[in-house]
């Protein structure tokens, strides 16, 4: 075991895959000679070459367009798209072709390729480079959203990721990159695709969220916990599959329901889990459900991100919302 941060685990498990599998290539813009713009393929060049550490022209449809090819002809690229926002060029690749290669073959091909994208606010970046896009591919069948909240997630979810026979968009939290340091085993593991994590044991209100979010839940939670109540926080690590029954199962518990998430309130990831709930368990309910979100306006510049992203405060007010109704 050592102790890593996340993007030092990200490195790790793609160092991992590598030397594990000959067919695994890393590409994108400035991942090779100068290791990424976040250093996650810092070392990479090095050790495997440029024939398998390939820096790519600044053109995302080129990037996702390549990885296609090479997926179907039997590699498992791992493309890395520098920041969110920047995956919008290529959008017609991954929703149109990427996507639907599996349904439009009848099963013949396959993509297993990995989009790794640096995702989500908190490190006051420029425009398009805080986004969360989550939403725009909830909604696209065939394709799978991750999303990891700790180092040994990271690393487990991108080599199951890596080893899954389908696309797999890989968002990582940016601003969790070097924000904490935990045990990470340094051999191959993985952690399943479609399985929530109980980050926190709780009885009295069920607190659904993922990525960066899942830190300000566990803060809100234990502020909570000084006024009596017992708050269970759910990572749901995967937006797409969902883990049902985990969310099922905690609302159950507690009947009582909070669900996080900083991207903005219309439409998004925190709307659909809601949805679930009244499907699968709406008469488990003591309490209408709470959700605490950005709003819906673009991320904003600089030091009025704080403004914008949900803060343990927030989400209290919304567990004290909940538990009194």
């Amino acid at each position: 075991m050592a102790r890593m941060t996340m993007v030092q685990a990200i490195n790790d498990a793609l160092r991992v895959a590598m030397r594990r599998d000959p067919r695994v290539v890393v590409m994108g813009e400035d991942v090779g000679v100068n290791g990424g713009v976040f250093r996650a393929t810092d070392g990479l060049y090095k050790e495997f070459g440029p024939d398998r550490v390939i820096d790519t022209p600044l053109a995302e449809a080129g990037i996702i367009g390549t990885a296609i090819g090479m997926a179907v002809n039997g590699l498992r690229p791992v493309a890395e798209i520098q920041f969110d926002g920047f995956l919008a060029p290529a959008h017609e690749h991954v929703v149109n072709h990427l996507a639907r290669i599996r349904w439009r073959s009848r099963g013949r091909f396959t993509a297993p390729v990995v989009i790794r994208i640096p995702s989500f606010g908190g490190i006051r970046a420029l425009e398009h480079h805080s986004e969360s896009i989550e939403a725009w591919y909830m909604n696209n069948p065939g394709l799978k959203i991750v999303v990891p909240s700790t180092a040994y997630d990271a690393k487990g979810l991108l080599l199951a990721a890596i080893e899954d026979p389908d696309p797999v968009l890989f968002l990582e939290p940016k601003r969790l990159y070097r924000a904490f340091r935990e045990e990470v085993p340094e051999d191959y593991y993985t952690v399943p695709i479609g399985k929530a994590r109980v980050a926190r044991e709780g009885r009295d209100v069920s607190l659904f969220t993922y990525g960066a979010m899942v830190h300000v839940a566990l803060e809100a939670a234990e502020k909570a916990a000084q006024e009596g109540i017992d708050v269970e926080v759910i990572d749901l690590r995967s937006l797409m599959p969902l883990d049902v029954e985990a969310i099922v199962a905690s609302v159950q518990k507690t009947g009582r329901v909070v669900v996080l998430n900083e991207a903005p309130r219309t439409a998004g990831a925190a709307a659909e889990i809601i949805a679930l709930i009244n499907d699968k368990a709406l008469l488990y309910l003591e309490a209408p459900v709470v959700r605490v979100t950005g709003f819906d306006v673009p991320m904003p510049y600089l030091l009025n991100e704080d403004l914008y992203l949900p803060d343990a405060e927030r989400v209290l007010e919304a567990i004290r919302e909940v538990r009194s109704y």
